[in-house]
Order: C-alpha cells, then structure tokens, then sequence
C-alpha cells in the first residue's frame, strides 16, 4: 500500500503539470485559476494541499520572499532567481550554482552546509523599458 500523499492523483498531476509548463514561479491563487480551467471542481485547499505534498516529497520549491503569500518553482533543483523590486516577478538566472560558496560558509565556522538559496534584486528589463530606460 503506498503512503499517503505518495499517489499521483488527477489534481496532484494537474497542479505539477502547470507548475512545470510556467517559468513564471505562480502564486497558489494563479495555480488555482489555472487548474480551475481543467478541473472546475478543484477547491483551494486541494491546491494548497497537494503543493504541500508535492513540497515535501522534493517535486517543487517553495519560494517565500517574507510577504503573505508563497511562489512555487516547477524545477526542484537548486538553482538562482531574480526579483523584479518594481512588478515582484521572479525569474530564473540562467548561471551554475556556485557550490565554492558552501564550502567557504562551512570553513567560516558556520557548521555543515546542505544547499544554499541566492536571489538577486532589481528591475526586470519590461519594468525598464515602461520607465524608459
């Protein structure tokens, strides 16, 4: 018998699927909207619910920048974003993860080091071009 949450169930799949078919890192709302198009029964919870599942069995990212709500990243692996200070979009950097940094964090004292996250922040090039720039 397979453990709870293990199974990939219609909306489980739904919801993996439009996370890895965005690079737009959505909000559970928009994932929802999204997932309302196919399935129109599908509940709020059930999205929340299954990013929590998917989260926790390393098929997604979280992403909390410390506002009220999260993004969600389709790519697990560890890799770089950027955040737009004008519009918040976050996109991927295109760039290998400097694993040097970890191992320097761990020769500073600072104890073993599993992963580290790195955002960089800005203005993304559309909210350049509306200012003129």
């Amino acid at each position: 018998m397979e453990a709870p949450g293990k199974r990939m169930t219609r909306q489980k799949k739904l919801i993996l699927d439009i996370l890895r078919s965005t690079k737009t890192h959505p909000t559970a709302d928009w994932i929802y909207a999204e997932a309302r198009k196919v399935l129109p029964d599908i509940s709020l919870g059930t999205v929340y619910r299954n990013l929590g599942v998917l989260k926790e069995a390393g098929e997604i990212m979280e992403l909390n920048y410390g506002s009220t709500y999260s993004r969600f990243d389709g790519n697990p692996e560890n890799h770089y974003h950027f955040v737009c200070l004008e519009c918040g979009r976050v996109t991927d950097v295109d760039m290998p993860v400097h694993r040097e940094l970890e191992k320097e964090a761990e020769e500073s004292g600072c104890g073993k080091v599993s992963y580290h996250r790195l955002e960089f922040y800005g203005v993304c090039p559309e909210c350049r071009r509306q200012k003129g720039e």
